[in-house]
C-alpha cells in the first residue's frame, strides 16, 4: 500500500481530473479533486466562489483543503491548475507526496478545459493567449514535480499506466 500521496499538477484541461481516477484505481488509492471539495464545502462553483469571495478566498479555501487531505491518508489529488504556484502549497504537500506534471499544450489544454465547468481565471480576453500566460506564470512551479508526462493525446488509461509504473517504483517515504 502507498504511503505518499501523488499530486497531479498542471495547466487546467491537462487532463487532472480525467487520469486522475484511472491513475488511483491503478496504484489502490482513492481519488480527491481538491476544488470538488471546495465545491461541497461552499455550495457553489468555483466561479460563484470566485466572484463573491475573490481568489484570496478561493485560495484560503484551497489550502485548508490540502492540509485536510494530507492528514488523510494516501490519493491521488488533483488540485486546481494554480494550486503549485500558490506560495507553500508544494511546500506543505512535499514531505508527504510525489509529484507528477501532467504536460500538455496551451491549445490542446484550452479546447479540453472549455468542455468542462467554467474556469475563473480564462476569463477575459483571447482564451489561448490567457492559457499561454497561465503556463508562462505557472511552468516554473509545474517543472519541480518529481515526474513530467506528455498529455497531449486522448488515452488516459496510458497516461495512468505511465504514471502508475513510476509511482509504484518511488512512492516510498
Amino acid at each position: 500500500m502507498s504511503r505518499r500521496h501523488l499530486f497531479l499538477v498542471g495547466l487546467p484541461g491537462s487532463g487532472k481530473s480525467t487520469v486522475g481516477p484511472v491513475l488511483a484505481e491503478a496504484v489502490g488509492l482513492s481519488f480527491v479533486d481538491l476544488d470538488a471539495v471546495i465545491i461541497r464545502r461552499m455550495g457553489m462553483p468555483v466561479d460563484r466562489i470566485f466572484g463573491e469571495f475573490g481568489e484570496a478566498k478561493f485560495r484560503e479555501l484551497e489550502r485548508e483543503a490540502t492540509a485536510a487531505q494530507l492528514r488523510g491518508p494516501p490519493a491521488v489529488v488533483a488540485p486546481g491548475g494554480g494550486w503549485a504556484a500558490q506560495p507553500g502549497n508544494l511546500e506543505q504537500a512535499g514531505p508527504h507526496s510525489r509529484f507528477c506534471y501532467l504536460k500538455v499544450q496551451p491549445e490542446i489544454a484550452l479546447e479540453r478545459a472549455g468542455q468542462g465547468a467554467v474556469r475563473p481565471l480564462l476569463r477575459g480576453g483571447e482564451g489561448l493567449a490567457r492559457m499561454m500566460a497561465l503556463l508562462s506564470e505557472r511552468v516554473s512551479y509545474y517543472q519541480q514535480a518529481d515526474l513530467t508526462v506528455e498529455n497531449d493525446g486522448d488515452d488516459p488509461a496510458r497516461t495512468a499506466a505511465e504514471i502508475a509504473e513510476w509511482f509504484l517504483k518511488n512512492d516510498s517515504c
